[in-house]
């Protein structure tokens, strides 16, 4: 490969929570085991070579001064959209800067419902959704994802019917692909979706923060592109944060084609004066969307397909009582441990310390509304992948100290 997916990068010190927190209470590494981090997402490889080069070379100019977004910001989302989404006419107007995708979802949240108004989300559901609707006043009405007979997630059309007439709903966050499950929505799936919220007169948001990462084998639909409808009652959120490792610069973008909607949302996010771009999440966003950027994503994507291959694998065929979907897209694994921890008869909170006992930092599932769950990032070198699925055989799924 061109790039580097292989390097172990002490990011100690480094401005990384990823690496610098454990995010569950009362857990420590014991002495003699390495962290390898598992949880939030980010990656822990080194960015696009061109997003670090654009960032310089405006580093270079000793202005920082107020500024518009340029014609190249605008021009970029563009061409990214159309070469790696399929996107035709897509134009200047439709697109605007948002502050993270849950600054997006908040403004929308205020535009277009009312406090102790429901919304409906999918469940499992990604937390940041969780607290920004409940932050925001409002209440959440769960339509739970189900597992067929293969172990794929899927909707329930009928239940989402159900729930949003019965709770006079008509605002839905709708997240392609999905997180923390990984599934890549097929193309009748977002239009039967649609189709629902559209009975229901809904406007809809649509998290398309992780169309980039899909998995060898699977493609994004971007959900504006599945009717006329959609198109119009569609408020997609994308960003080059999750393709490139960006979070710390901050930076996501809107693409609203409908103009109420779009006069909506940036009225209402223009009211807290939060909403402002940030000179080099600009000039980063330029360095990623550019001809080094598409091929540095196309070898990520196969970096990541090869990693949940191996972590999948090794899942199943190692740790009796844990279960999960194969993700499709994303770089999260969501294990359940239930039959696990009812077999070993242990608890949830036991089970994640074990983990973070001997250095696999994961994440507590249970946030994202599923009460035996744990959320695992395999974004990292897959010699720390095989690291990390070693060490939980031995010392916690198949610790002979346990039996």
């Amino acid at each position: 490969m061109k790039y580097d997916f292989t390097s172990i990068i002490d990011r100690r010190g480094k401005d990384s929570i990823a690496v610098d927190v454990i995010p569950f209470p009362e857990a420590s590494v014991q002495e003699g085991f390495s962290r390898i981090p598992m949880w939030v997402a980010d990656m822990n490889y080194a960015t696009a070579p061109s997003i670090q080069e654009a960032i310089i070379e405006r580093t270079k100019h000793p202005a920082f001064g107020y500024f518009d977004p340029s014609d190249e910001y605008y021009g970029k989302i563009i061409e990214w959209q159309r070469i790696r989404n399929g996107v035709e006419g897509l134009a200047k107007d439709d697109i605007g800067y948002e502050n993270g995708v849950l600054g997006c979802v908040s403004s929308a949240l205020q535009a277009f419902t009312a406090p102790g108004e429901a919304v409906l989300l999918h469940a499992p559901t990604y937390v940041g959704f969780t607290g920004t609707v409940e932050n925001n006043g409002r209440k959440i009405i769960h339509s739970d994802l189900y597992l067929d007979e293969n172990g794929v997630w899927r909707m329930d059309y009928e239940d989402m019917d159900r729930k949003l007439k019965e709770h006079h709903i008509h605002f839905a966050i709708f997240c392609s692909p999905h997180n923390p499950c990984g599934r890549v929505w097929e193309r009748e799936e977002i239009e039967a979706a649609m189709e629902v919220y559209a009975r229901n007169d809904c406007v809809v948001i649509s998290d398309e923060i992780w169309s980039d990462l899909i998995l060898e084998d699977h493609k994004h639909i971007p959900t504006q592109s599945v009717s006329e409808d959609a198109k119009n009652r569609t408020i997609a959120i994308y960003a080059p944060s999750k393709t490139f490792n960006l979070a710390g610069l901050i930076g996501s973008y809107h693409i609203i084609y409908n103009p109420y909607l779009r006069d909506r949302v940036r009225k209402q996010s223009g009211l807290s004066h939060y909403n402002s771009m940030n000179v080099l999440s600009m000039h980063a966003l330029i360095g990623a969307y550019g001809a080094e950027g598409q091929e540095w994503v196309d070898e990520l994507r196969q970096v990541l397909s090869g990693n949940v291959d191996y972590a999948y694998r090794y899942i199943c065929d190692h740790f009796e009582g844990v279960t999960l979907s194969k993700p499709q897209g994303t770089y999260m694994l969501y294990l359940d441990c239930e039959e696990w921890c009812r077999t070993h008869h242990m608890d949830m909170d036991e089970l994640i310390r074990a983990g973070i006992r001997v250095g696999v930092i994961w994440q507590d599932g249970r946030p994202f509304n599923r009460p035996w769950a744990i959320r695992m990032n395999l974004a990292l070198p897959l010699s720390l992948v095989q690291e990390a699925m070693e060490r939980l055989d031995r010392y916690v799924f198949n610790c002979k100290e346990e039996k």
